[in-house]
């Protein structure tokens, strides 16, 4: 029996006994506790924990299932016996409440022995110890002989943690002979003799936290069945590298290392490995798990080097990953499309990690060699170098030592890994990066290469998701695609906004920019869901959002070719930004504009846009464009091919922006400031499009109130300002007049009231400079030395003002220094005049006091 056809008669079996077939999931589980998907029942555990209310009572399975890291790890066995796999197929079937072990045992033993054919003189089970119903089920039910029935302690009990649903579980195993191993059954046998196929686990109890055991109010059936395990029986083979789902991609790795499978032990081992992790890795990458330095990209990292470096060890020292992942995709994707549509991203993902790591893998294995042949142990500090230059796993550095009869020392390692990590760190303060993001952005970059920009021709188009960076920021994420319509941020033009939607999760980009160069970076916030990577994803930019930017991008060529025509070739552009709602446009000039060149340059660009010229963007060689006139500026970094883009007949530059397809589409454009930046460097503001429509309308609309509330019309307005402007002159002068009048009186009542030639007086309601002013006259009067006047003006803020004349032996600010403090402000050193304020009226009168105190000392 074939592959295929083991899968279909397995689910055929129990859709006829009225289960559901439920598609694979992928290999990356919803569970955070686990790295991978490692059994049939991942998918369904929130059914099993009662998080979910499943769709179905009864369920049929092929999962793809991974064991490489994490908890479930049987990467160091790949190779060594005829059984370990990375990845598997578990076939399985699923009761949440509605049958139980009297109807899961018998259907296994049919199925087995019927449909499977099966010799029942062959085959094992194995109980729990306290699971006295499933032994009586095996034994009376199905009729096997007691004989092969086996009471096993913990390796027949099953968990989900440490507290929740749990029960024995009954292990069905074949007999493959004596020529595999000593005999007495699973228990006791070879276990290469007896090979354990499938796994029925009876969730019966749920586990307190004190330990106890509750029955579960509906007991539920989980079951898996190695695919893998059951083909060598099946097709009569001795290892599961023989069957028709490994070995067709085996023999692709002995023709690529031009090695002879069965010559050797070692390279045999060798040859396995690079089998087991073909299928490994094709299937990883498709399911959107890329080489990185963490987590699933870490397994992935080591599985694809740890392939290479086996077939460097038959010699082969050129790529090999291209045609495993091939052959992989021959055998395996009839049965699973996603490797067959995914092809040549898969190939491109894991070839461009295998061409990193040879890079680098002669001179690292030259150094581990060196390391091996002078010393017992392999150095922290070498293991560092192997991991940190040559980019050798330190999984990879123990595995090819112990191979040898070494060890390493791996806490030496842990130990250098922590000083650069702590080094990294300080770096990242002292230069104002996190040294880590930067490893991520060059991650992707090196995995993928730089991101393709297609937004000259579109606003939405699909990417594959490549790359899902967490920030700082609750909620955002940065995302990166192998295409995107999504400008990021340059040249002056800010990034693009719009929305991002896969099938499991939509974001909200809020803006786009570039990680590294030619790496483009998505900030998103998650709206609903969680994006996965591989995902194929559909980019839609803010259309809108994005006219009006093309709109203000073009305005500032016409811009910069105006200011050049009213002022002079002088003018060049030194910045800019482009942005929706508005532009700014730095450039090279000596002076503010006058009026009239304003208005000079703002006609100009209008005259273009009404002009209603084409916009031609031409990609030619920069030599080229510059013979041709294009104006390149302000330290822009060009490459061999640029665009050049051509608004109108009078503009000419090379710009990598997005624009308008013809000048009439920027609308009106305005000039709203103008002002200085810098030493020669000036800077206007400006609106075109919508944006100067508002602009007119707002002005219109102020203008309209103005001359309503002068109850005039907008044209006579002007006329009725200037003849307001002149009676209000006439007012002031009135004002003044009677000030002038009142401070003389004010005046005189003051020296009246002289003590020995001073005056102190408290003056509320008198603003600051009158007070001087007053204060000013009552010294000037014939027989007065020195004046002091304190009040409040407002009721808010306290004022004080001393004069003195020269002669008088007394100091102006030491009159007020006291008091101004207790008023919480302070005064100068002031001889003759001081003024001084402060903020605690509440302290008015001991002010008054701290002042009269000084300025009748003595008297």
């Amino acid at each position: 029996m074939k592959s295929d056809e083991l899968r279909t008669a397995f689910t055929k079996f129990f859709i006829d006994r009225g289960h559901v077939a439920v598609p694979s999931a992928s290999l990356i589980p919803h569970d955070p506790s686990i790295l991978f998907t490692v059994a049939g029942m991942v998918p369904f555990k929130p059914y099993f924990l009662g998080e979910e209310v499943p769709p179905f009572r009864r369920a049929t399975s092929v999962q793809k299932c991974m064991r490489a890291g994490g908890k479930h790890n049987d990467l160091d066995q790949i190779g060594r016996t005829a059984r370990h796999l990375t990845f598997f197929e578990m076939l399985g079937n699923f009761s949440f409440g509605d049958y139980f072990k009297e109807e899961a045992i018998p259907m296994a033993w049919e199925l087995v022995t019927e449909v499977l054919g099966l010799d029942p003189d062959r085959i094992w089970i194995t109980v729990h110890l306290g699971d006295d119903e499933g032994e009586a089920i095996w034994r009376d039910a199905v009729g096997i002989n007691p004989s092969r029935i086996q009471r096993l302690d913990e390796d027949n009990w099953w968990q989900m943690g440490e507290v929740g649903p749990c029960g024995p579980c009954s292990e069905i195993y074949f007999d493959k002979g004596p020529e595999y191993g000593e005999p007495g059954g699973p228990a006791y046998g070879s276990d290469e003799r007896f090979l354990e196929i499938w796994n029925l686990v009876f969730m019966q109890f749920n586990r307190q936290a004190d330990q106890s055991l509750e029955p579960l109010p509906k007991p539920s059936i989980d079951t898996g069945a190695g695919l893998e395990r059951i083909l060598p029986i099946l097709q009569r083979k001795s290892s599961v590298y023989d069957t028709d789902v490994v070995r067709p991609i085996l023999d692709v790795a002995c023709d690529v290392t031009k090695t002879k499978y069965g010559e050797s032990k070692s390279s045999d081992i060798a040859l396995r490995i690079m089998a087991d992790h073909a299928r490994s890795m094709s299937f990883l990458v498709a399911d959107g798990v890329y080489p990185s330095n963490e987590g699933r990209g870490y397994v992935l990292r080591r599985i694809i080097r740890r392939a290479a470096l086996r077939s460097f060890s038959l010699g082969q020292d050129k790529s090999v990953t291209p045609q495993l992942v091939e052959s992989v995709v021959s055998v395996m994707g009839s049965a699973y499309p996603e490797l067959s549509l995914n092809r040549d991203f898969i190939i491109s993902v894991i070839s461009r990690e295998e061409e990193r790591f040879r890079n680098t893998l002669k001179s690292g294995s030259l150094l581990l060699d060196h390391e091996l042949e002078v010393n017992d142990v392999v150095s922290g500090e070498a293991a560092f170098k192997l991991h940190d230059t040559y980019g050798f796993p330190i999984e990879l550095t123990e595995e090819i030592a112990v191979d040898r009869g070494f060890t390493v020392d791996r806490q030496g390692f842990d130990s250098q890994m922590k000083v650069q990590r702590e080094r990294a760190r300080a770096a990242g303060k002292e230069g104002g990066t996190d040294p880590e993001l930067l490893d991520k952005y060059r991650e992707i970059l090196e995995q993928f290469g730089t991101s393709k920009f297609t937004g000259y021709d579109v606003v939405s188009d699909s990417g594959r998701l490549l790359g899902i960076i967490e920030t700082d920021q609750s909620g955002e994420v940065e995302l990166f695609f192998d295409r995107t319509p999504f400008y990021a941020e340059s040249g002056g033009q800010i990034g693009d906004a719009g929305k991002i939607s896969t099938e499991s999760a939509l974001m909200n980009v809020l803006d786009t920019g570039y990680a590294l160069p030619g790496l483009i970076k998505h900030r998103a916030k998650i709206v609903s869901g969680l994006p996965t990577l591989g995902q194929i994803a559909k980019l839609d930019v803010d259309a809108e959002r994005r006219l009006a930017i093309r709109r203000n991008h073009t305005a500032t060529h016409l811009l910069h070719f105006a200011l050049r025509e009213v002022l002079g070739d002088h003018v060049k552009q030194q910045g800019s930004l482009v942005a929706p709602d508005r532009l700014r446009f730095d450039f090279s000039h000596w002076a503010p504009l006058s009026d009239e060149e304003r208005a000079r340059v703002q006609r100009l660009v209008n005259n273009q846009i009404l002009s209603d010229q084409q916009v031609i963007v031409e990609e030619t060689s920069k030599v080229e464009a510059l013979e041709k006139g294009a104006m390149a500026f302000f330290g822009d970094k060009y490459g061999d091919t640029v665009r050049m883009v051509r608004a109108g007949d009078k503009s000419l530059e090379l710009c990598g922006g997005t624009h308008v397809g013809n000048l009439a589409a920027i609308g009106p454009l305005v000039i709203v400031s103008e002002s200085s930046i810098g030493a020669n460097t000036r800077r206007l503001e400006a609106l075109s499009g919508f944006g100067a429509i508002e602009y007119f309308m707002g002005l219109d609309k102020v203008l309209g109130q103005a001359a309503d509330s002068l109850r005039t019309t907008p044209g006579e307005l002007i006329g009725k300002i200037e003849s307001i402007k002149e009676r209000e002159s006439e007012l002031l002068g009135q004002v003044k007049t009677l000030q002038a009048k009142e401070l003389a009186r004010m005046a005189k009542d003051l020296v009246g009231d002289a003590r020995s030639g001073r005056v102190l007086a408290r003056r509320d309601s008198l603003a600051p400079d009158l007070m001087r002013e007053l204060a000013l006259m009552v010294k000037a009067e014939s027989g007065i030395e020195a004046v002091v006047l304190i009040g409040t003006p407002d009721g808010e803020k306290a004022s004080l003002v001393a004069s003195v004349k020269s002669d008088s032996g007394l100091v102006a600010s030491e009159l007020l220094r006291d008091a101004a403090t207790l008023l919480g402000g302070g005064t100068g050193r002031q001889a003759e005049f001081a003024q001084a304020g402060g903020k605690n009226v509440t302290k008015l009168n001991e002010a008054y006091a701290l002042v009269e105190s000084l300025l009748y000392e003595g008297l």
